[in-house]
């Protein structure tokens, strides 16, 4: 590869990885090519980007982002793919569902709301909740009190006039 190939793969990794919230690193070799297009295919209907990348072309994307990824620099050894989404644990249920049966891909470490996780913690990523879900639960929480205060108002309040209404018809 000329070296003006090589800088129009690495501006366009920059690109692509900068469309996208959080960045996963895996090793998906030795996957034969059903079960490669199977994982390509899932990956798009989850709204995940697979590409797989040169590592050295990838360090220099890294390294020209404004973002720290130098924690990922000590896994992009052997065979690397990366893993797009704007869906933080997306991709970390993907590979661990894949997984079971293709023992294959592997998690080597991934980018996941401005933090690194490594490769031993996709379990952790598995059950990361994203931002809009996160904020979904507090709304809920904060509307239940909220929600029981005004329907018990509305009870007693509907109670009292009901009370007024009887008086009233009485006289």
């Amino acid at each position: 590869m000329k070296k003006e190939e090589k800088v129009a793969v690495i501006d366009q990794l920059k690109s692509t990885i900068g469309e996208y919230a959080h960045v996963y690193l895996a090793d998906i070799a030795g996957l034969d090519s059903v079960q490669t297009s199977n994982l390509r295919r899932e990956c798009f209907n989850n709204g995940i980007k697979l590409m797989v990348v040169k590592n050295t072309l990838l360090k220099k994307a890294f390294e020209s982002l404004d973002a720290d990824y130098s924690q990922a620099y000590d896994s992009l050894v052997g065979s690397t793919s990366i893993m797009l989404s704007n869906t933080g644990n997306a991709p970390a249920k993907l590979i661990k569902s894949f997984s079971k049966d293709n023992k294959k891909p592997v998690l080597k470490g991934a980018f996941v709301e401005q933090s690194y996780y490594g490769a031993d913690q996709l379990d952790a990523l598995v059950s990361l909740k994203s931002k809009n879900e996160l904020i979904a639960d507090i709304v809920a929480l904060l509307q239940s009190p909220a929600k029981n205060v005004i329907s018990g108002l509305k009870a007693s309040a509907g109670d009292k006039i009901l009370g007024e209404l009887e008086t009233l018809s009485k006289r």
